[in-house]
């Protein structure tokens, strides 16, 4: 009885073996296609710092905001201006943010249609191939 359950295991991996490997081998991408995809992650990984950036300045000028209405509400002068300058350097940064992640999207769309090209460019040899053998 065990003998012929590990007869059938090995039998079963004995035949997904060359399966696994010539669906490996068959999924290999071309320059082109590795060229888009590192492309598109560096383009995620850019977004994402330009959305913290964002959020960072975004809570700077909230909090410049507040101590702005604080000064003026205590009649400080001092805090009032703090505030005030901290709400405009937190609007340009969160402006900055904002116009980093819009470079980091055109990015992201240049490494898929690099991407695309490349599988455009395999498909059409892949055809070609198959014309030449007809």
């Amino acid at each position: 009885m065990a003998h012929s359950t590990i007869r059938s295991l090995f039998v079963a991996g004995a035949l997904a073996l060359p399966l696994c490997l010539i669906s490996a081998v068959g999924h290999a991408d071309n320059a082109a296609q590795n060229a888009g995809n590192s492309m598109e992650k560096k383009g995620n990984a850019e977004e994402k710092a330009a959305n913290a950036e964002k959020a960072k300045g975004a809570a700077m000028e909230r909090k410049g905001k507040a101590m702005e209405e604080a000064g003026d509400k205590h009649d400080d002068k001092a805090e009032e201006a703090s505030g005030k300058k901290m709400r405009k350097k937190g609007h340009a940064m969160e402006k900055s943010g904002e116009a980093h992640g819009d470079a980091a999207k055109e990015m992201e769309k240049s490494g898929n249609k690099a991407e695309k090209a490349g599988t455009d460019a395999e498909k059409d040899a892949a055809k070609a191939k198959g014309d030449a053998k007809k």
